[in-house]
């Protein structure tokens, strides 16, 4: 497996720092959330949670315009059993992992994988979902598997644990990686001919697929591209909002919300 951090690293922190520059700005509205009046014992009256902008089924905008997920979803059920509110911000990964670094931002939920690595600057919820990484090429495509790529574009999202996958596996099947800001542009690329596969999160794909995008799966790596995902605070820091994160992700496993928001969206 790659030594590189894995799922949204730090590849486009440098364009991420900008969007962190207006954060101010491109909050989701409606999305704040409170569990009852006054601070209830947080240190903070609201805390800033930077998250994605489109990252379907964990964050994404619906056709109504609501912002919408399983981050989304998981957040606020959490806010509403422990009592804290918070201002949600829709920001793009490398710029969330930007507002966080900076300080503009108190925590990060964002389809975030917990790494070794990671664990070194970061402090890390229990684990509120498993990924895994699958390649997946246009439906009725001849690609069968990474034997069939040589010589071949295949696409990749910029930072994330898809994209290491591919660079891991491409030198040894001799294919050129193309890389994508967004997941949508990304499969548009395949579904023209300009690449001939792309490399995801296997949930997103997955519901990408339910949604019609005009993909298939045709491999998934299990093994060594599997990370659970967290909810993110700079070390050290913000430690009541992590533990009541925690406190209320274990509520809702034991109650059964936990299964009804992912498979709102998963099932």
């Amino acid at each position: 497996m790659s030594n590189s951090i894995t799922r949204r690293n730090f590849l486009g922190l440098v364009g991420g720092a900008t969007a962190v520059a207006s954060l101010g700005l491109v909050g989701c509205g409606g999305t704040s959330a409170s569990g009852g009046s006054g601070n209830g014992g947080f240190s903070k009256a609201s805390y800033v949670v930077a998250t994605d902008t489109t990252f379907a089924p964990f964050e994404f905008t619906d056709d109504s315009g609501k912002f919408v997920g399983i981050d989304v979803d998981i957040l606020a059920a959490c806010a509403e059993k422990e009592g804290f509110k918070y201002d949600l911000q829709s920001l793009g990964f490398d710029a969330a992992v930007a507002a966080l670094e900076s300080g503009q931002a108190d925590a990060v939920i964002a389809g975030m994988s917990i790494t070794d690595e990671r664990k070194k600057k970061y402090d890390f919820s229990d684990a509120y979902y498993d990924s895994y990484v699958c390649m997946a090429v246009k439906d009725g495509s001849s690609v069968a598997g990474y034997d069939d790529l040589g010589g071949k574009t295949v696409a990749a999202k910029t930072g994330t644990q898809g994209a290491s996958c591919a660079e891991d596996l491409s030198s040894k099947y001799g294919f050129t990686l193309t890389y994508f800001d967004d997941s949508s542009i990304m499969y548009q690329d395949v579904l023209t001919g300009n690449s001939v596969a792309c490399f995801e999160d296997y949930p997103v794909m997955s519901y990408g697929i339910q949604q019609g995008n005009g993909l298939k799966i045709v491999t998934e790596e299990k093994e060594n591209y599997s990370t659970p995902y967290g909810f993110a605070v700079m070390k050290g820091q913000n430690q009541d909002l992590l533990e009541a994160f925690d406190k209320g992700l274990k509520e809702l496993k034991s109650s059964g919300d936990y299964e009804k928001i992912v498979n709102k969206y998963l099932a």
